[in-house]
């Protein structure tokens, strides 16, 4: 079963922060999206895990070919 879990964190000066977990593929943009709501984005760092998922999609690729 996956589990994906939204955290949400907002200092004394109303900056928040956004960390999506458990969320795959482009499921996670499409989430983060949602969150903004029009609203600007200062930082955008994606996970170790983003990278992982997507090289070993691309290798999956490769090997179909």
């Amino acid at each position: 079963m996956n589990h994906n879990t939204v955290t949400i964190e907002i200092d004394e000066h109303g900056n928040c922060a956004v960390d999506l977990a458990g969320f795959q593929g482009t499921s996670c943009e499409d989430v983060a999206k949602a969150f903004r709501a029009g609203d600007a984005v200062v930082k955008s760092r994606l996970k170790r895990e983003f990278h992982v998922h997507v090289a070993l999609r691309q290798s999956g690729q490769q090997r179909t070919r």
